[in-house]
């Protein structure tokens, strides 16, 4: 009887003992498809959501789930997300949110480049008389304000002799900007790869893209942890870093060209559309994770000019933002060391990567 009842009250001490808690991975991304479908493209993130790679790397881990949210209202909202400690981690923000986030107390650190390099395109109705990035003073444009997008434009009006008080901007999200301009709402607008099919079916025109201009000219996004998260679970981030940089190693290899444009096409825009916008050029140069003088070098003067254009109010500290250990490892683990090319402050390369000796860049 007396075993009888210590194996009873241990029994129930068991059953009263609380489940092991369920530890939340949350992955914000600043963006959604066409008609706000919950996919990304033109990055390294789409592959890590489609393939599931993230999931994978936990898939021995027990009490843990990943979560996923595409914000449309992209960089702003998801630092509004953050800042209500509601994600963990922010994969492909921009420069400029990120920048605005930390400069407004946002407490993250900068794990890798999660897009660089990404083109800018000028597009027009196109019957329009403007052909310039110059002719647009004093017209009607959209463009998506507190994004990456905004910054990237003004660099560009700067380099063509005009300034946002020259230009009667709208702030428009992607899908709203794309209806405004072929309705007539818009004179131009500045975007993405999202204007190549139209152009390509003739509802608008391209006037202008970075592509053929300045090499520190376009657009970058990194994968951000909050410092809270990354404190309290290194093992994690650790693991999520490197499910991105699988991502990215997938992504980077041309022989997967295809197969990553159609990954792209479930956010609705077609495959012909990333084949246009990644003409000779390979997928690499854009999708790389590597935090090089190039990716410091544009988050320093990006910050610099945000302030200048008085998109931010205080100088905002950028070396002490980058925590690199955790892609450091990753790129060891995965023999990646030399897998990407890496480049200075300029655009210039520095080194050759291996991905270059891959089959070459599609025409």
């Amino acid at each position: 009887m007396k075993f009888a009842h210590i194996a009873a009250l241990i029994g129930g001490l068991l059953a009263a003992a609380p489940a092991t808690a369920e530890t939340l991975i949350r992955i914000g991304y600043p963006g959604t498809g066409i008609d706000d479908r919950p996919y990304a493209y033109g990055d390294y993130v789409a592959v890590a959501n489609v393939q599931q790679l993230v999931e994978a790397e936990f898939k021995d881990v027990p009490d843990t789930k990943i979560t996923w949210t595409f914000f449309r209202g992209a960089g702003p909202a998801l630092n509004e997300s953050l800042a209500a400690g509601q994600l963990d981690f922010a994969a492909g923000l921009g420069d400029l949110p990120s920048i605005v986030g930390r400069s407004r107390g946002l407490q993250t650190k900068y794990l890798a480049s999660a897009g660089s390099h990404d083109a800018l395109y000028l597009a027009v109705p196109p019957d329009s008389q403007l052909k310039t990035v110059e002719d647009l003073k004093g017209h009607k444009v959209a463009q998506f304000r507190g994004t990456n997008l905004q910054i990237a434009t003004d660099r560009v009006l700067e380099k063509h002799g005009l300034t946002e008080k020259d230009i009667r901007f709208v702030s428009l999200d992607s899908n709203s900007a794309t209806a405004a301009l072929i309705s007539g709402n818009v004179e131009a607008s500045f975007g993405g790869s999202e204007y190549l099919d139209l152009a390509k079916r003739g509802a608008v025109k391209i006037i202008y893209s970075t592509k053929n201009d300045d090499p520190t000219l376009g657009r970058n996004a990194g994968l951000l942890v909050t410092t809270e998260f990354e404190k309290a679970h290194p093992e994690f981030t650790a693991k999520v870093v490197r499910a991105f940089v699988r991502a990215a190693r997938f992504g980077s290899d041309e022989a997967n060209r295809q197969a990553v444009f159609e990954v792209w096409s479930k956010a609705g825009l077609p495959v012909e559309s990333f084949e246009a916008d990644f003409k000779d050029e390979r997928l690499a140069h854009r999708l790389s994770p590597v935090v090089d003088d190039f990716i410091i070098a544009r988050y320093r003067d990006q910050a610099e000019r945000a302030k200048a254009y008085g998109l931010i109010k205080k100088d905002v500290d950028i070396d002490s933002w980058f925590e690199t250990k955790y892609l450091k490892q990753a790129l060891i683990d995965l023999k990646l060391e030399n897998y990407w090319s890496t480049f200075d402050a300029k655009g210039q390369k520095v080194t050759e990567g291996e991905v270059e000796h891959t089959k070459a860049a599609s025409n």
